[in-house]
């Protein structure tokens, strides 16, 4: 399977100033992983309404074409009282190889708006995993260091 490798933080609410850059721009990506089923992550928005729709839309093909998938709320929220966090997952199948460029959208009260890295879209590079050769370890913890005392 492929690899993923993000051209960002993959973990941007782990950063300083997280709840301010929430505060201000209303929605911000928290974090990413990218897993065999594709590439699931985490969106933090400012709660300023009960009804709202957050979504991922994203390209394998630099904007060709793209597509978007819904995120999920997910209870209970965090405990700052102000934002409520919603999960995605982008399922990319066999063509995780390519580059994948993503932006966060929130619809809520009549308003839209976007997180899409400083308008430099989140990217992801896709790589094929070299398979271990011979003579190389199949296990891998064998490649772990092993201390004696």
């Amino acid at each position: 399977p492929a690899l993923l490798e993000p051209l960002f933080p993959p973990q941007p609410g782990a950063s300083p100033g997280f709840a301010e850059r929430v505060r201000q721009h209303k929605v911000r990506l928290e974090w990413v992983r990218a897993e065999p089923a594709g590439l699931r992550g985490a969106v933090r928005v400012l709660n300023l309404a009960y009804e709202k729709v957050v979504s991922v839309r994203y390209t394998l093909n630099g904007w060709a074409s793209c597509a978007e998938a819904p995120a999920a709320y997910q209870p209970p929220g965090p405990p700052d009282g102000i934002t409520d966090r919603f999960a995605f997952l982008l399922p990319l199948g066999a063509s995780a190889d390519a580059t994948l460029e993503f932006a966060v959208r929130y619809r809520v009260a009549g308003a839209e708006y976007w997180d899409n890295n400083e308008g430099k879209n989140y990217r992801l590079r896709g790589r094929q995993r070299i398979p271990p050769g011979p003579g190389l370890p199949q296990d891998p913890d064998s490649s772990a260091w092993i201390h004696f005392i």
